[in-house]
Parts: C-alpha cells; structure tokens; sequence
C-alpha cells in the first residue's frame, strides 16, 4: 500500500478515526489502531471499539492499492509534526514508513487480520440541518451519566414528537430536553433509539466542525438498524451500538406548573454562579438562591473555606423562596439556555426545579434541588 496526501488533510482524518480507536488490552492491540485502505485515488481511515466505529474517507493519491493498521495516536502525531505539504505512507511487511520533505518514520504496524472486520454502512434514511441538530446535543447531552453502573442513563433518547425529534437525557439528578420542531422524523418506523451519549460528543464535534466549513447548509444523515445507528457528516460516517432498554418515563418527573418563577440576566447570573462557586472544594457543597422582589442572593458556604454571597438584580414572582443546587449542575442549565435571559421555575426547595429561556419554549433543564438543614 502506498499513497501521498496533504498533511492537513491526512491529520484530519486520523485524528477523527483515531478518536474511536479503543485502548483495550494487548490481546485486542490492532483496535488501539486504525485501519488505512488504498483503492485507487480513495483512501479510507476506519477506528472502533466494537462499540463506536468511525470512518473516514478522502481523496488522495493512490500509489499502490492495500491496507495497513497502523498505530492511531502516534500516526497522528506524526503527521501533525511534519512540515506542511505532501506526506506519503507506505506499508512493507510488519513496517509503515511515512515521509515528508526530509523527515522520515518508520512505525511498526498491526496485523491486518487481527483487525475486526466491519460490515458496510446503510445508506442514510433521513436527512437533519446539522447545525440545529448540534444545537440540541449541546444542550441535551450535559446531562447524560457517566457512570457505567446505569448503562440506561448513559445514552440519549431520541423519539419521534410530533412534527419533529425529541431528545433527552438525564443522570437522575437532572434531565435536560430540547424538541426539534419541524425536523425530518426518524426513519420509518423508529418510534425512538437510546444512543450512548459518547458517540453523541462525538458526532456534535464532527457537526461543529461541519458548521465552520460548510456553513448553514451543512446536513446530518441517519439510518437505523435494529442494533445500530450510523449518523453521517460530509465525509465521516459515525457508526454506534444502540443501548437495549427502555428510557425511564421521564415526563412524569416534569411538574404541571411552578407557583414561583425568577428571571434574570443570563450572563450575570453565570459570572457570580462562577465567582461563588470558587469557594466549593467537592460535589456536595452546594450553592443556595435566596429568592425575594427584585433580587436574588446566591451563596456558597465552605466550612473548610469560608463563605461567598453576591446579589443579582431580577423580576421574582412568588413567595420568598431559598433553594439549594449543585453549582455545576445548575451552571450546565444556565449554559445550555439560549437567549439573553434565564428563567428558573420552583415549586417548593424540595421539587424539581426548571431552567429555560423565556423566548425559547423547545428547551428544558430540570434540576433536583439539594437538600440542606
């Protein structure tokens, strides 16, 4: 195998195959690799875990048609440091050199075989403007778990709602859920899929991406199997195992109204969110709202510390209420909200509690408030 390519363009591509790559044990090497195919002037980078796979295909040179596995990090940051212009790769028995200008390396390479063999991804079903669908990720897929122990929370709902797509996560401490009104419906009949939040990250990284060089016009493709889905960006196709299970009945958690309702400015109640919360030193200090007519009092008290407090002018409708949150949970809520202010719903300081724009009705963050003597 041989072929020569520009080495941005090459970096590019191994580095967003590499990012599925997995980092398993020695038994399962050629997958901390990524498998590089020659046919013709196409080239074609592939990483996976067995669980996400990531592929990758370009124009380039072909010299010689083949396929090598090479090291994914460490091809990467080879190429990265090369000088700008041509990079030419080509693989000889259990070696890969690749070269530029007068730089030369030689990596030792994995066997082919020892690479899984992946089947062909279907051709998209459905069509999404990219740029709202990476909207949605970004205020959606914060509040997904992290802890394998609850497989279910890891992945993000997407369900059919109404003339659009739904998506929703939640970690049980929060849910966050943003309708896409006016979107392409998933394929036919797909009710809904429960996609890992990790390949979520990644595909809203490809769709920025995407945005910066195709612009408004840039568009999401997806077809759905009965155990995967494959979501494709320009020339990446991202390819993810479905989690097996039903997404907790989410909509009973959101209550049918609030009684008190605070609105604010969103920047300033970000900036003293992120002042008052230098004093926390661990997950469970949490920072309370005191609620009354025309302001609110955030406070953050550290016995280890000391204390922080700061004011902030805002409309309050309500009795006088002070809830405690977990400060980075409700600095994610306040992030993800669009527009120049915040409004945040309450109930009593024991009731979820609801985040959201006053302008913008598609997009709710519930956040459990923490208990506090």
């Amino acid at each position: 195998m041989k072929f020569r390519s520009e080495r941005d363009t090459l970096v590019d591509a191994l580095t967003v195959a590499g990012r599925a790559a997995g980092t398993r044990g020695a038994s399962a090497a050629a997958l901390s690799g990524v498998r590089v195919q020659v046919a013709g002037n196409r080239l074609t980078v592939v990483g996976t875990d067995l669980d996400l796979t990531v592929r990758v295909e370009l124009e380039a040179i072909g010299l010689d048609d083949g396929t090598c596995v090479i090291p994914a990090r460490l091809a990467g940051d080879i190429v990265r440091s090369l000088e700008p212009g041509a990079v030419t790769v080509e693989s000889g028995g259990e070696d890969v050199e690749i070269s530029a200008a007068r730089s030369r390396f030689v990596v030792r390479s994995y066997p082919v075989d020892d690479f899984p063999v992946l089947p062909d991804p279907r051709p998209v079903q459905v069509e999404f403007p990219a740029s709202r669908f990476s909207d949605g990720l970004r205020q959606v897929v914060r509040a997904a778990s992290t802890d394998d122990a609850r497989p279910l929370l890891t992945g993000v709902l997407l369900a059919a709602e109404g003339d659009g797509i739904r998506l929703v996560a939640t970690d049980s401490y929060r849910l966050a859920l943003r309708d896409l009104h006016g979107t392409t419906p998933l394929p036919g009949g797909v009710e809904q899929i429960l996609v890992p939040a990790r390949a979520l990250s990644e595909l809203q990284r490809l769709l920025s991406a995407s945005g910066r060089s195709e612009g408004d016009e840039a568009v999401i493709g997806l077809s759905v199997g009965e155990l995967d889905a494959t979501f494709v960006v320009g020339p990446v196709q991202l390819s993810t195992r479905l989690l097996d299970g039903r997404f907790p009945d989410y909509r009973q958690l959101i209550p049918p109204g609030y009684p008190n309702m605070l609105r604010v400015e969103r920047e300033a109640l970000l900036d003293a969110l992120r002042r008052v919360r230098l004093l926390v030193r661990d997950n469970t200090t949490p920072v309370r709202l005191a609620m009354r007519a025309g302001t609110v009092e955030l406070t953050v008290v550290s016995q280890e510390v000391g204390h922080a407090s700061e004011d902030i002018d805002a409309q309050y409708d309500g009795e006088e209420l002070t809830v405690a949150f977990n400060p980075a949970y409700l600095i994610d809520g306040v992030e993800a909200a669009a527009g120049e202010e915040v409004v945040i719903e309450t109930v009593d300081a024991t009731k979820p509690a609801t985040v959201r724009s006053p302008e913008h009705e598609d997009y709710r963050y519930l956040l459990m408030p923490v208990r506090v003597s």
